[in-house]
């Protein structure tokens, strides 16, 4: 078998939920990653395991970072590993328990790292880094014989920007890097006296195992993918890239030249799933509304970690979705307007991209929730971490355990905490290992260009500059899933907190006591079916203004009650899966 029939490329899922979509601080650059490398592989209580406790330290006493952000990176690498949801539920149990920071950092330091996985997750924190030539040369200048860019180009770059979906971005970054990336993987005896790795290094079999969390690949076409240190301890590799069985090594420029020989781009990514990809049927939809939507996937031949659904472009829409092709895929959501969308199963990852004035309703997300550019978006979701950047005028209600995490650029962000509930909800939950407590939904980590801040909570009236505000009981509402399901929940999971609870029951007696007002009226038949007529009126007039008659509309099954959406794919538009829509006016 030939060398050229392997395949190598870099993991989706490091670069998408490991990656913060920031510029990282200076203090996690190569130099100091070096610098980490020695220490840790001469230190004992490092290597090959990191707990929190050594990472602190390192972190906080050696790099100077504030203990929060210590933290951050350490927990979202955590968020990355192969947990069993059983282990997450017993951890948030414990977790939830702690009353005190001493006891906080005493259930923290039973976490432990792969060491040279932990330091290969730092290094592609540089995959957002900000090109020093790049911002200060900036694009093109323009001129009269520049042609325009076309609408695939104009997309493309749209696209490319979000360098966490972006596979070329990844493969272009492995490329680019790989040296440095084999070079913090050397073990010290093996480098010079200036600390840096020379020619006849040699990186053990152990360490290239440490490797597979960036690279994995496949022998011939459409066979199983392999660990990276399976593929090049053994078969057509073994040879390229020198393997001693003797040593159990590899030398590094051998290694190198290996590597950088047969890297491409990964095959289960976004530029595969875009030509290739099938398009995914949704229950819900408006005639005419589809035409320009973009929806695809590969979950139907995609492994674990790479499975992904892609939408773009869904305008004045209500879709909605609860499928087996769901469950454990990352989504993204991107260029939806005027548009409410409801995934309702549980899912590995969700993106929402470049959408304004929509609403989208999620089934639980075990690792991230990130909204990136948004305008007057809101998002319901349980949720191993959610995270905010560059977003205006944008509500989150949340279910988390971790702290939401506001990177630059926000401004009038609204945290509010989680209210909906479907059949199915828990059971979901369970299923990625969500619970209901710890709830950090209001303790909101604002990162800035320097690192992390903490501005105060800005009130309702304020003016302050702070980025997000805490949703006031007063302006708090419902929201029903205003489809009927199978399942056993029928509550909020956790229920609400108490002053939205008690904001509620007022809403609740206001109610009661307008009904009993009009009852008092002894109103006349006449007078009924006038007062009637005026009360829906008023209400019709306010389901224009706020935008919610078309929500409404859009849940009334259509003609035929069976039509074809825009990629042929025939839907029910009165049921999503096992779920049919309840009465309209019983769903707000």
């Amino acid at each position: 078998m030939e060398a050229d029939s392997v395949s190598i490329w870099p993991r989706m899922e490091p670069f998408l939920l490991g990656a913060l979509q920031v510029a990282p601080t200076s203090k996690l650059s190569l130099h100091y990653l070096r610098k980490m490398a020695i220490y840790v592989q001469t230190r004992e209580g490092c290597f090959p395991v990191l707990g929190w406790s050594m990472w602190r330290h390192i972190a906080c006493g050696k790099l100077q970072l504030p203990e929060d952000l210590a933290w951050l990176y350490f927990e979202t690498f955590d968020l990355l590993l192969g947990h069993t949801p059983e282990e997450r539920l017993e951890r948030a149990e414990c977790m939830s328990q702690c009353s005190s920071k001493s006891e906080l950092d005493q259930q923290r330091s039973k976490l432990t790292v792969d060491t040279l996985q932990f330091l290969l997750f730092l290094y592609i924190q540089q995959l957002n880094r900000v090109s020093l030539r790049t911002s200060l040369i900036g694009e093109e200048w323009p001129s009269h014989r520049a042609r325009s860019p076309s609408p695939s180009e104009r997309e493309t770059k749209a696209s490319s920007q979000n360098k966490n979906w972006d596979d070329q971005a990844h493969l272009s970054f492995v490329q680019n890097h790989l040296a440095d990336i084999l070079e913090l993987l050397v073990e010290p005896g093996q480098l010079s006296q200036s600390g840096q790795a020379q020619r006849d290094s040699q990186i053990t079999l152990e360490a290239v195992r440490s490797l597979g969390l960036l690279l994995e690949g496949s022998v011939g076409h459409g066979k199983g993918i392999q660990p990276i240190h399976k593929l090049l301890n053994k078969g057509p590799l073994q040879t390229p890239s020198g393997y001693s069985i003797l040593s159990r090594s590899f030398p590094l420029h051998k290694l190198l030249s290996c590597l950088q020989q047969n890297l491409t781009l990964n095959p289960f990514g976004m530029t595969a799933c875009l030509r290739s990809g099938k398009k995914l049927a949704w229950a819900q939809q408006v005639e005419g509304a589809m035409k320009r939507a973009k929806i695809a996937r590969n979950t139907h031949m995609a492994p674990p970690g790479s499975k992904m659904v892609l939408m773009s472009q869904v305008i004045k829409q209500t879709l909605a979705k609860t499928s087996d092709k769901l469950t454990g895929a990352n989504i993204k959501i991107h260029r939806c307007s005027d548009a409410f969308i409801y995934l309702l199963s549980p899912l590995r990852s969700v993106s929402v991209d470049k959408c304004r004035d929509s609403t989208v309703v999620l089934g639980p997300v075990q690792t991230s929730v990130h909204i990136h550019s948004c305008q007057n978006v809101r998002v319901v979701c349980v949720a191993g971490r959610v995270v905010i950047g560059a977003s205006s005028r944008c509500t989150v209600h949340a279910l988390t355990p971790t702290c939401p995490l506001l990177l630059p650029g926000n401004s009038e962000i609204t945290l509010g905490p989680f209210h909906i509930f479907y059949p199915s909800l828990e059971d979901h939950m369970a299923s990625v290992g969500l619970a209901v407590v710890p709830n950090a939904w209001d303790q909101p980590l604002v990162l800035g260009t320097e690192g992390l801040a903490s501005p105060p909570v800005s009130s309702p009236s304020s003016s302050d500059g702070t980025c997000y505000r805490l949703l006031p009981p007063s302006e708090f509402h419902t929201l029903a899933v205003p489809f009927q399901m199978e399942g056993d929940t029928c509550e909020v999971p956790g229920g609400l907190p108490p002053a939205y609870q008690a904001a509620l029951r007022e809403k609740q007696k206001r109610i009661q006591s307008w009904q009993k007002t009009v009852m008092e009226a002894r109103l006349n038949k006449e007078q009924k079916q006038q007062f009637q007529e005026l009360v829906e009126l008023k209400f019709h007039e306010w389901l224009l203004e706020t935008g919610h008659r078309q929500e409404l509309d859009s849940l009334i099954p259509t003609m035929g009650n069976c039509q074809k959406n825009s990629d042929g794919a025939a839907t029910n538009s009165s049921r999503v899966k096992d779920a049919k829509p309840v009465q309209t006016t019983a769903a707000y």
